[in-house]
């Protein structure tokens, strides 16, 4: 499996090495690009390190995240891979997939669509949790019993909601600034009408508010994090993070929400408060051990 990837480039960075890649996509059924941050220690004869894969938000790449979030100092420090996949598929030639739902190139809300013309290609949530997590098992100097999963806005959806929906495969989770109940925004309307239809119960499967509140115990004991910038101008329409926080509450999940005052939904949010993500994930995979 790992032959079939293609080197595009990569950069030394703070002591490792980040990469970006292409391969074939079963699952997309299109060729699909990621990058992956492999921090000194992945060159130490037989390592094996925890990782952390990182969904970007609408209309974002696989290059946004390493570009922009400042985050490989502290993950060579710390000893943890980085991996992030673009959040779409590309070039299927669907009509209107340029400015789909407004959100630029097909925005794939990392989920698998069910409604013509997009379930061909829009593949997403078994694109991430299976044939990804599988390629960086074989390829990469990954231990896959030690992944956490984040993400923000969009992204943060997917971390929140793929994280509830495949128990066991992320031991820890975070987001920024995340769609947190998509049933009752108009992000989330638009883009499950298209994906899923109209049956709004079907909706209620990949709401991360909705997950949360049927769960019979708390699923990430150690705790959940999230920030939000209280200048984001999505946040009363779009992001409604008090709708998981009282999900959370209703099913006894801890969960660490901070509201900062003055920070909007852009990278510099992101950079601000990116080293207490890479901490929370790093003490729940035992980086470093």
């Amino acid at each position: 499996m790992a032959q079939d990837l293609e080197l595009l480039g990569e950069h030394a960075c703070f002591g490792g090495v980040q990469r970006f890649y292409r391969h074939a996509s079963a699952e997309i059924g299109l060729a699909m690009r990621f990058s992956v941050y492999l921090p000194p220690a992945a060159r130490e004869p037989g390592a094996k390190l925890p990782a952390l894969f990182y969904l970007a938000g609408l209309t974002c790449t696989e290059e946004t995240f390493p570009m922009k979030a400042g985050a490989q100092r502290m993950a060579a420090e710390l000893g943890l891979v980085l991996i992030a996949p673009d959040t779409s598929p590309r070039g299927a030639g669907v009509p209107g997939e340029a400015d789909s739902w407004d959100f630029g190139v097909g925005a794939g809300f990392y989920l698998d669509a069910t409604q013509a013309p997009w379930s061909l290609h829009w593949r997403m949530e078994s694109y991430v949790t299976r044939e990804l997590v599988e390629l960086v098992r074989h390829a990469l100097p990954v231990d896959t019993q030690r992944i956490g999963l984040f993400g923000h806005s969009m992204g943060g959806h997917g971390a929140l909601t793929l994280a509830l929906r495949h128990p066991g495969l992320f031991r820890t989770v975070s987001a920024l600034a995340p769609i947190c109940a998509p049933t009752r925004c108009p992000w989330g309307e638009k883009a499950f009408t298209g994906y899923l239809g109209t049956d709004r119960h079907v909706w209620r499967d990949h709401d991360a508010s909705e997950l949360m509140a049927r769960q019979p115990r708390p699923p990430y004991p150690g705790g959940i994090l999230i920030d939000q910038g209280e200048a984001d101008k999505f946040l009363a329409e779009q992001l409604h993070p008090h709708l998981f926080e009282a999900a959370c509450a209703q099913a006894g999940q801890p969960l660490t929400l901070h509201r900062h005052p003055g920070y909007d939904h852009g990278y510099y949010f992101i950079q601000s408060f990116m080293a207490e993500h890479l901490a929370h994930h790093a003490a729940g995979l035992g980086a470093g051990a």
